[in-house]
């Protein structure tokens, strides 16, 4: 029996070592090097274009959580439909020419999708915005999500000859394909999004695709060399038609200044005979400036300058959370108050500089979080002036109970917080609008509303519970297309339901939500105004 063992154990360790000493595939060391660069790359281009599709659909759909949403979820199911195809497929038919096959025609969809993400985000604002946020991502980058993703599947199978070693290719190409998600991850996000327009940066990662399935062909794979080089011909169509992909040719005003930046598109637009400005963020309207005169067009500027001003009996330091084009500060500085601005977008200073008469040596900028600011901050203020906006609502972490207890802690005994919000004041609607009144009554012992009737809501929070306006509202500095709707909204006095919202918290603030069907109209409605200008 001793024998038997020892001839049993002597078997399995020669087969042991004949796995050990057999090739793992017939593929070459160069062939396998270039799949492993294949995994990471292809990672990297999944990364990059979750992200990237987000930010092109951005001016369309908002960056709102439900936005985020459709877009994660599309990717998900699409990287789940690949993986399980790229699987079938490598089983079916181990070929790798069907892989790179599948990476060519991904980046041929990814270069159409610059010329066609107009016409599908216009068309699915005629879905309500969950529903035309999944639209939207599903037609736009499903296919090449999945056809990306088969990259995983496909490759273990090819190089994976025994059950000895699945572990370990399974590990290297997971870690791999990681470390491009990674980096795309980066790349994507911190450098590239505020330096070259979206539409660039997705017809450059089709390129890499197509580069990668070319060298394949070019070099290990020659047969159908010419059906190759014809598919990656027509994948570059749409990049001799890039200056459309990059800027929207209006026919009755003129854009003057157009930057991507870690916080949407940023747009200057003149009317044509010059009279009015506007600047744009995502394709909505967030000031309007005429040009001949130095002044803002938009009533909430003068509202939040003129509110300060009235709630306030020495006004002399004030902080500006939300930069806007410098209006607001600038009018300050000019009455000699010393201003600080926090603004979390850094090329959005330039662009006031250049566009908006904002002149940076009057008040002192800093590049920082609203909250994480007022977290860290320990100068007092006679007013703070709270018009933060991302896109078509505000940020929600900057209007919360603890939110509001960090501004409190940062004014003076008779200083006063005023805030500019979109909110309605309707039954069933005016969730956002409530909510905000009853979380600021809870922090600050006096709160007043006014109102224009068209969504536009003005909040001020003082320290003292019957605080009415100390100082009459001047009119002298107000521009004329607005001064008497100017003097009617600070004459207004509203008020809200308390029973229609809630306090909100850091921990519950699900304003978002509820508010969806607003900020959904909102935006519509201001993005199909430009469509056809």
């Amino acid at each position: 029996m001793g024998r038997e063992g020892s001839m049993n154990a002597s078997t399995s360790e020669g087969r042991g070592k004949k796995v050990a000493g057999t090739p793992e595939t017939g593929l070459s060391k160069a062939l396998r090097r270039y799949v492993y660069f294949t995994a990471t790359i292809t990672g990297a281009a999944i990364m990059v274009v979750e992200i990237l599709g987000a930010k092109m659909l951005s001016p369309y759909m908002g960056t709102s959580h439900f936005a985020w949403t459709a877009q994660i979820a599309v990717t998900l199911i699409a990287l789940a439909c690949g993986y399980y195809t790229g699987g079938r497929l490598a089983d079916h038919s181990p070929q790798l020419a069907r892989l790179y096959w599948a990476i060519l025609v991904a980046a041929a969809y990814l270069s159409f999708t610059v010329l066609v993400i107009a016409p599908v985000a216009y068309w699915c604002l005629d879905f309500n915005l969950v529903a035309g946020s999944l639209l939207a991502s599903a037609i736009l980058f499903f296919l090449p999500l999945a056809l990306l993703a088969m990259t995983g599947p496909f490759l273990v199978r090819m190089i994976t000859a025994s059950v000895w070693n699945v572990g370990g290719n399974v590990g290297r190409l997971t870690a791999l394909g990681t470390v491009g998600s990674f980096l795309g991850t980066i790349f994507v996000s911190y450098l590239v999004i505020p330096l070259l327009p979206n539409s660039v940066t997705m017809y450059l990662t089709a390129g890499m695709l197509a580069a990668i399935a070319l060298g394949y062909f070019a070099v290990f794979h020659r047969k159908g060399v010419a059906a190759v080089l014809l598919l990656t011909a027509f994948a570059a169509v749409p990049v001799a038609w890039a200056p459309q992909g990059m800027a929207q040719n209006y026919s009755r005003v003129e854009e003057r200044f157009r930057r991507n930046s870690h916080f949407g598109l940023l747009q200057v637009i003149d009317s044509r005979d010059r009279s009015i400005r506007y600047y744009l963020n995502d394709n909505l309207v967030q000031n309007t400036y005429d040009p001949r005169t130095g002044q803002s067009a938009s009533l909430f500027t003068y509202m939040l300058s003129g509110m300060a001003e009235g709630y306030t009996t020495n006004l002399q330091d004030v902080l500006c959370i939300g930069m806007g084009v410098g209006i607001v500060p600038m009018h300050f500085a000019g009455k000699g108050v010393t201003v600080d601005v926090v603004e979390i977008n850094p090329a959005v200073v330039p662009l006031a500089r250049q566009w908006f008469g904002f002149d940076p040596a009057k008040a002192r900028v800093v590049i920082d979080d609203g909250r994480h600011f007022l977290n860290r901050c320990r100068k007092q203020y006679d007013a703070v002036v709270l018009d933060a906006f991302l896109g078509d609502s505000s940020p929600s972490h900057l209007m919360t109970r603890e939110a509001f207890e960090s501004i409190k802690r940062v004014l003076r005994p008779g200083g006063a917080l005023v805030i500019n919000m979109f909110g309605e004041l309707n039954p069933g609607s005016d969730f956002f609008a409530a909510s905000l009144d009853k979380t600021l009554r809870a922090v600050f012992p006096g709160v007043r509303l006014h109102g224009t009737g068209d969504g536009a809501v003005f909040f001020a929070a003082t320290m003292a519970s019957d605080r009415e306006l100390v100082n009459a509202p001047e009119t002298e500095f107000v521009h004329e297309a607005v001064r008497e709707e100017y003097r009617a909204t600070m004459a207004s006095s509203l008020r809200t339901d308390p029973a229609s919202g809630r306090i909100l918290t850091d921990d519950y603030n699900p304003v978002e939500f509820y508010d969806a069907k607003n900020r959904e109209g909102i935006r519509r409605r201001l993005a199909l105004a430009w469509k056809d200008l």
